[in-house]
């Protein structure tokens, strides 16, 4: 956990962590998902994770991170529980969890405030309590079986395939209380019924239509991104840093074992949106590893086998290393944010902020703009706003950007994370443009630009 913690102050900023931070801290101040401002993945998390936003307020991105590492440790134990449940001996167990706890994937989906510790926490407990429920069934379990799927697919949307899967082999055994198990799913199902209800056009576009739509347009100038090939090929990059690969070489050929579907549901899930990143492939993880723990109970490995796997566990610890050593992504960002803060102090700025980090605007104890709740994502998009929807889905994308603004003008703009965070600075570029052009002040904060109209008013 102290690794896992120092990890996630240390790893570099990333701006995905964007929508995730703002959507906390919105909730926390009392506005919706969906009705009040976007948001691209199911609902759950912005809930979950509002009342850590209302008590640390401007530290809630740190604190969301550390959550994820908590989360991440979570995943982890209970993944060492299901192995030894299922049978596994104790010492195998453990080296596969280790071997778990040492994939790229999992470390950098816990090191940032994303939304896959939370879904990956759920699943690999929901498969400890399903091994304990093939040797012993009881209504409460599968009951809390259900609502545990049901609310990793409430935090994010690909891991309704795996919880999916789990339902549909509860139908086949029934010894598994399929009843029981839905009934689990009820709270789950009717809290994304009522985001649904509250805001239909944004959910789906949330939840939908974006995510459709969004890989097409941003590499539409880049293809091969979106080729199989492509495809193919980060997958097996992503697995290889770590034991992933030759985990699954290893454990591929169990069929028919409740987590043999399982691990194919969580490999589907990864691999049917494109591109394919690392962090997709988590919910293949848990069941994956469980796999390899029976498998080694049953034969251990070959000296040339855990020679081989402990080379590839070396390679998935490198990218965690280099942040550890040379990382300072964290304070940095603490630092940037406190010039941030006495930039806004010196405007006079109150109101909500316009930014495509909106990370950085609540670290300096402002409430980000809700119509860019979402970061850059939808704000550079070409194509994927239907026309004359944007206010209706408190959105702005580029390309309506001036009428936006001129009908509600920000309060201030801040600029200047996109080059920073692994984005696109020409983003960062549109705002500053417009701000110069309809009479903002900058004010330089540390690697950032701060346009207010405070400033000019008071002057």
């Amino acid at each position: 956990m102290l690794v896992f913690a120092a990890l996630s102050m240390l790893r570099p900023v990333d701006h995905d962590e964007s929508q995730y931070v703002a959507a906390a801290a919105l909730t926390a101040s009392g506005l919706l998902p969906y009705r009040d401002f976007a948001y691209l993945q199911t609902p759950l998390q912005p809930f979950l994770l509002a009342p850590v936003a209302a008590l640390t307020g401007a530290w809630t991105w740190p604190a969301l991170r550390l959550v994820n590492a908590l989360l991440g440790a979570v995943a982890i134990v209970a993944t060492v529980w299901a192995a030894r449940t299922a049978g596994a001996a104790p010492r195998m167990a453990l080296i596969a969890g280790a071997l778990f706890a040492g994939c790229d994937i999992l470390l950098f989906s816990i090191g940032t405030a994303r939304n896959d510790a939370l879904p990956a926490a759920c699943l690999a407990v929901a498969i400890a309590l399903a091994m304990r429920q093939e040797c012993e069934a009881t209504r409460g379990r599968a009951m809390l079986i259900g609502l545990l799927l049901a609310a990793a697919a409430a935090a994010k949307i690909s891991y309704a395939l795996p919880a999916a899967a789990y339902g549909t082999l509860a139908l086949v055994r029934r010894e598994r209380q399929p009843g029981w198990v839905a009934l689990g799913a009820v709270p789950m199902v009717a809290f994304v019924a009522w985001t649904y209800a509250i805001a239909p056009a944004g959910f789906v576009f949330g939840t939908l239509t974006f995510p459709a739509l969004a890989p097409a347009d941003w590499y539409a100038d880049r293809p091969w991104k979106l080729s199989g090939w492509a495809k193919a090929i980060d997958v097996v990059k992503f697995l290889s840093l770590g034991a992933g690969l030759p985990a699954l070489l290893l454990v591929i050929r169990r069929r028919g074992h409740l987590l043999w579907w399982l691990l194919i549901a969580g490999l589907v899930a990864a691999v049917l949106p494109t591109p394919t990143w690392r962090q997709y492939l988590l919910p293949a993880l848990p069941p994956l590893f469980v796999l390899l723990a029976l498998r080694w109970t049953q034969a251990p490995p070959s000296r040339g086998w855990s020679v081989g796997i402990a080379m590839f566990a070396t390679a998935g610890l490198v990218p965690s290393g280099i942040a550890l050593v040379h990382g300072d992504a964290m304070p940095q960002a603490l630092r940037e944010a406190a010039a941030i803060g006495v930039a806004m102090d010196r405007a006079a700025v109150r109101g909500p902020v316009v930014s495509l980090s909106p990370q950085f605007v609540t670290l300096a104890g402002r409430l980000p703009d809700a119509r860019f709740a979402t970061g850059p994502f939808v704000f550079r998009g070409r194509a994927i706003v239907p026309p004359g929807e944007a206010a209706r889905l408190v959105v702005v994308p580029r390309s309506g950007l001036a009428a936006a603004f001129t009908r509600n003008p920000p309060a201030a703009i801040l600029t200047g994370g996109e080059g920073w965070t692994s984005g696109d600075p020409r983003l960062d570029t549109d705002l500053d443009r417009w701000a110069a052009s309809n009479g903002y002040r900058a004010t330089k904060a540390g690697r950032f630009t701060l346009w207010s109209r405070a400033a000019i008013t008071r002057s």
